[in-house]
């Protein structure tokens, strides 16, 4: 079986060649033969969301998902996997509650719909009693040993709990009393959720920052992972999404999301949105969606825990830090790790009177007046011709005749 230190160094190079889920898998099958660890059950439970992390987590294409589920753990609950359906079906659930009490995991996707009680989100029902996904959630956490929060609805609220946010959508840490590792994203990498589930059946609880998120996924910025960053360095800036250059001007969050999508990528490993020419939306951050919009308009100011800083003024002090020959390696991870705590006052920019915005809107302004200029240019001119034609029609009209 893998040492932590391997699996960890695992965790960071697998995204290059060959998926996580794939080695992985192999692995502890290897170990639960050799009894080395035992198979743990494992309750999928799917409160207030899109499925997006299911459907993230079969992009695992080889093992899919219904294999990579089945032979890493016992899996007892899953509603769209099971064959069973109705009680029969949720009966699973509370055989694996009284049978293996602490030492199921519990696996959680979704925000927990908490408005009047929970009422808009009744996830089963079982002798003739309908459970809410909250009612759920406390019963079934009660007795898990480990409870795992995937996709960024069921870690922090996500799309389900943006503003106004009508069905009082929250994150499951805000409703049980217990410690949730936290997986994000929208949705979560495969890896991200594979891997962390991986750790916790192999070595236990992995090492966390402060968020509740496993640190081997998310101990870093993609600023200081992204391939464009020699660019924002460099002063280098796309002015509209899709061309070349540093994503940052057009709203790319990078600096500020945590997470290691540019090495880890996406869709079976193919490619990943700077890559592809769009901007960071910062998905796994706490507060998304709220506190990442607009997303295609850049951060006004980075909350450090110093002084909030202009995004473009760090990009210059990169740029002289390097030239000066500290390395500009040291100047992001000075801001890492005192981002993170400031995160949840948001990123929304609300300077109205930013000289950016303020030049963005003139440079829209004076292009829209372009537009308009030559289309009654082009009017004028069609009137003109039409005119001219009438007359040169009149011309031949025989005299006597009505003409046009």
């Amino acid at each position: 079986m893998l040492t932590r230190r391997e699996f960890l160094k695992l965790c960071a190079t697998a995204s290059l060649s060959l998926g996580l889920s794939n080695i992985l898998i192999s692995e502890m099958a290897e170990a639960f033969v050799q009894k080395l660890i035992p198979k743990p059950p494992l309750i999928w439970l799917e409160l207030g969301t899109c499925t997006g992390e299911s459907i993230s987590l079969d992009n695992a294409v080889n093992p899919n998902l219904k294999v990579l589920l089945q032979d890493m753990i016992d899996l007892k609950y899953h509603w769209l996997l099971m064959q069973a359906q109705g009680e029969k079906a949720v009966q699973a659930i509370f055989e694996t509650m009284d049978n293996h009490p602490n030492e199921y995991i519990l696996v959680v996707e979704g925000s927990v719909i908490t408005k009047d009680q929970g009422r808009y989100n009744m996830v089963f029902e079982y002798n003739n009693k309908m459970y809410t996904g909250i009612d759920a959630l406390k019963l079934i956490a009660e007795k898990a040993k480990h409870v795992i929060a995937v996709g960024d609805c069921a870690a922090y609220g996500g799309p389900t709990a943006a503003f106004p946010n009508p069905s009082g959508a929250v994150g499951v840490w805000q409703v049980i009393d217990r410690k949730v590792i936290n997986v994000p994203g929208c949705p979560s990498n495969a890896d991200w959720m594979t891997g962390t589930i991986a750790h916790v059946v192999m070595y236990g609880e992995p090492e966390l920052d402060d968020y509740n998120q496993p640190k081997m996924f998310f101990g870093q910025t993609i600023h200081d992972l992204c391939h464009r960053r020699s660019d924002f360095e460099a002063g280098k800036f796309a002015s509209y999404p899709g061309e070349p250059g540093c994503l940052f001007k057009v709203g790319c969050k990078g600096p500020v999301t945590f997470a290691d999508c540019p090495v880890r990528q996406w869709n079976n490993h193919i490619n990943w949105p700077v890559e592809a020419g769009a901007p960071c939306i910062g998905c796994a951050n706490p507060g998304f969606p709220d506190a990442t919009m607009p997303f295609f308009q850049h951060l006004s100011n980075l909350q450090t825990s110093l002084k909030p800083i202009n995004p473009l003024t760090v990009g210059k002090i990169a740029g002289a830090i390097t030239a000066l020959g500290i390395g500009s390696h040291l100047t992001f991870n000075v801001l890492t790790g005192r981002l993170g705590k400031h995160w949840l006052q948001g990123t929304v920019d609300t300077d109205e009177t930013s000289q950016e915005k303020v030049k963005q809107e003139e440079i829209i302004m004076h292009k829209l007046d372009q537009v308009l200029h030559k289309q009654e240019t082009l009017i004028d001119h069609n009137l003109r011709k039409k005119e001219g034609l009438i007359n040169k029609m009149n011309k031949l009209v025989p005299r006597g005749r009505k003409k046009i």
